[in-house]
């Protein structure tokens, strides 16, 4: 493939065998942009992390004038030879460019756009698929798990390089080895990214009123992603409390949560972040 510092190609349609049947985007004005060689629909590139990808993009005007189009992209890193070219009537610019796959990005498909504008505003694309290389790793941590009376906060974070639809099971002991709580583990309303990092909460209405629980909440997905996290909470009704001023009414509850450490880390006991909520279990 012709480097992304080669010299732009410009050829006069006489000499050529054209892409009559080949797909292209064509845009008002008698111009056309499309992947060169013929035959190819988007521009398709695959590399690993730090590669650096080269193609070519044709720009044919069949017009009886000559066109001046600026090129850019959208959604992938492009890099062209010549990011403005002319072509004049009945001719086709061969363009080239690079695909630079950015180090530390993870495996899987990406989507972009090559776009060509003349100086009328008229546009035509092309679709770039992008496919990183690299092994495809699942993990998965449940980390920040809190008590606040009736609820259950956490937040779930994709640390591997494949999507995962993470499933939950909960489970609560209390202080004499009662189970409180117990789900078992089922489908939660969400797709994790890569990297991604998302905050969701468990109803608990039938809480103890009095009791030093511990809430135990294991996530698993596909591809053996597991973690487990734990907190535990202390509920005091407020009427048993002797020698306290001004209670609102006996059985409302104050929650004194404490971290847990876990296998991978600690688990913080903190306040629920303040993303919108997703409830992973109806009440």
């Amino acid at each position: 493939m012709p480097s992304a510092q080669s010299a732009v190609r410009v050829l006069g349609l006489a000499a050529l065998t054209l892409l009559a049947t080949a797909p292209r985007a064509a845009a008002a004005g008698g111009w056309s942009i499309a992947p060169a060689g013929g035959g190819r629909p988007s521009v398709y590139a695959e590399g690993a992390p730090g590669a650096v990808l080269e193609d070519t993009v044709s720009v044919t005007n069949r017009g009886g004038r000559p066109v001046t189009v600026r090129l850019s992209a959208t959604g992938v890193p492009v890099t062209f030879a010549e990011p403005g070219v002319r072509v004049p009537a009945h001719t086709r610019a061969d363009v080239p460019f690079t695909v630079t796959v950015p180090a530390g990005t993870a495996p899987g498909d990406r989507a972009g756009t090559l776009v060509a504008k003349d100086t009328d505003g008229r546009a035509a694309t092309v679709r770039v698929r992008l496919r990183v290389e690299g092994p495809a790793l699942t993990a998965l941590t449940v980390e920040h798990v809190a008590v606040h009376g009736d609820r259950i906060t956490y937040q779930l974070v994709n640390r591997g390089t494949t999507v995962l639809a993470p499933r939950l099971a909960v489970h609560a002991e209390g202080v004499f080895g009662r189970d409180l709580l117990d789900r078992a583990p089922r489908a939660l309303p969400v797709r994790l990214a890569p990297g991604s990092r998302t905050g969701l909460s468990e109803p608990w209405p039938g809480h103890p009123a009095l009791d030093a629980v511990e809430v135990r909440l294991t996530a698993t997905a596909a591809g053996g992603a597991h973690d487990t996290a734990a907190a535990r909470a202390r509920f005091v009704p407020w009427g048993a409390v002797a020698g306290v001023a001004g209670v609102a009414a006996a059985g409302a509850a104050i929650v004194v949560v404490r971290p847990r450490r876990r296998r991978a880390g600690q688990v913080t006991a903190e306040p629920h972040p303040t993303e919108a909520e997703l409830t992973g279990a109806a009440r």
